[in-house]
């Protein structure tokens, strides 16, 4: 069936919708595995029932939202050969061992401790548990890592060489850690240790303000806190040397972040724009003179090149790599500020008496989420009309089927993942609304239900 629609475009998007529900997940859990195997250990080493219980509170979450990962992101592996067919006879002997390793090395670590970080709880001991904890951390940087190591190659492919049109691998080194992966692997991380952060701190101003959980609520805020004074500046520096590698390996997609055209002159920062590309130009540009150049050469006269450099063919979409980065910056910018107010109230004493910061910190919590998406959209729109740079057009790695396929199978993905996501959404909510607090029915340890989940569910009931 043929629905008079282009099959690459819709496999395009059937792609982009599945990885941006995907990414919010892992985004959250590789910060959030990191937090509960924090709060663990200091509950380990020092004895404090406040960090105990937020472990177990944060271990629900992270249940549904590991969960939530994994059903989001297993329809994206069978998309390389229903839909990306061509990609995957192409690149496949570079990409199919890295997403491989993944499997071998994160998810085989997470399914190993995963079941005693959620279910271990008064059943085995407590060194035995933390260190559980740590391994489930680390399994979700692992998983970050081939993840991103795979992508990066797409970005700027090294340590292979072409036969009869095939990448075959000849350095995996060069292939792992090509130049574009150190920078956005940390970019990446950091990203989702800040999502994390922002929802920590929600919560607990969500606390705070409601009057609930008077202790825990200030742990949440602080230790919150003094994570995004850290890692929000740092942050910033990181963003500035990936864009650095931008500008060196892919000056095409950094042209169309930049909206900037004549590269034979220096760049203008370009607050706002609509970029014109019949025109050749932007339009309503208000701009910055020179400051583009600045950042990007660190020389104010500096010369990059511009859109007008590059064929049409070889250009990127201009709308989203514009918008999406200055989405992603700016609300870099406001965790920033949210950071150093806190910071400052904080080394004032007023941090808990302020409750219009509490009111920003709560409303806060998507923002982190938001950001990730709009650079995830930045980076892999930025990269067409390739689908791995400079080897395969992402028109030739599409695979040979009908429209009316791929149309059908995206309604469906739309519709699962809508029930998925929002039955997510509300069991966490609920795990939120009932707290940190530690309760058991008569007869059972205190602690954790046998099922994390259920708990959710138990709580909804009480609610109804």
């Amino acid at each position: 069936m043929d629905l008079g629609l282009d099959a690459t475009l819709l496999a395009r998007i059937q792609f982009a919708f599945t990885v941006t529900f995907h990414i919010i997940f892992p985004a959250f859990t590789i910060g959030l595995a990191s937090y509960i195997a924090t709060l663990e250990g200091i509950w380990y080493f020092r004895g404090d029932d406040r960090y105990h219980r937020l472990a177990r509170f944060w271990t629900k979450i992270f249940a549904v939202s590991f969960a939530m990962g994994v059903v989001s992101g297993l329809p994206m592996s069978y998309q390389f050969g229903t839909n990306w067919s061509r990609f995957s006879v192409t690149t496949g002997n570079v990409i199919g061992p890295l997403l491989g390793y993944e499997v071998m090395t994160a998810f085989f670590l997470e399914a190993t401790f995963l079941g005693i970080m959620l279910f271990g709880w008064n059943r085995v001991p407590r060194g035995l548990h933390f260190f559980s904890s740590c391994m489930v951390a680390f399994g979700t940087l692992l998983s970050a890592f081939w993840i991103l190591s795979a992508n990066s190659w797409m970005q700027y492919p090294t340590g292979h060489e072409v036969r009869d049109g095939i990448m075959v691998p000849v350095d995996w080194i060069a292939v792992i850690f090509n130049p574009t992966f150190p920078h956005r692997f940390a970019h990446m991380v950091t990203a989702a240790y800040i999502t994390t952060a922002i929802v920590v701190l929600s919560v607990g101003a969500r606390y705070w303000l409601a009057n609930r959980y008077a202790d825990e609520s200030r742990v949440m805020v602080r230790m919150a806190l003094a994570m995004i004074l850290v890692l929000a500046p740092l942050q910033a520096f990181i963003g500035d040397q990936h864009g650095l590698k931008t500008a060196q390996y892919q000056p095409a997609k950094l042209a169309a972040m930049e909206a900037h055209w004549d590269g034979t002159k220096p760049a203008a920062l370009v607050l706002f724009a609509l970029p014109n590309a019949k025109t050749e130009s932007n339009d309503y540009e208000i701009a910055i003179p020179n400051l583009g150049s600045f950042i990007i050469t660190h020389d104010w006269n500096g010369l990059f090149p511009g859109l007008k450099q590059f064929k049409p063919a070889d250009r990127p979409p201009l709308y989203m790599p514009f918008f999406g980065f200055r989405l992603m910056v700016a609300i870099g910018i406001w965790f920033i500020v949210l950071a150093c107010i806190g910071g400052f109230l904080w080394w004032r004493g007023r941090l808990f008496q302020n409750r219009t910061y509490m009111r920003a910190a709560k409303y806060s919590w998507p923002l982190g989420f938001v950001a990730v998406v709009a650079g995830w959209f930045t980076t892999e729109v930025g990269r067409q009309p390739w689908i791995a740079t400079g080897l395969v057009r992402t028109s030739e790695g599409v695979s040979p089927v009908a429209s009316g396929a791929v149309g059908t199978s995206l309604i469906l993905f739309f519709f699962v993942y809508l029930i998925v996501f929002s039955a997510g959404i509300v069991y966490i909510n609920r795990l939120i609304h009932k707290g940190p607090v530690l309760q058991a029915p008569e007869g059972l340890d205190e602690g954790t239900p046998a099922r994390p989940i259920s708990a959710a569910t138990e709580t909804g009931r009480g609610r109804g």
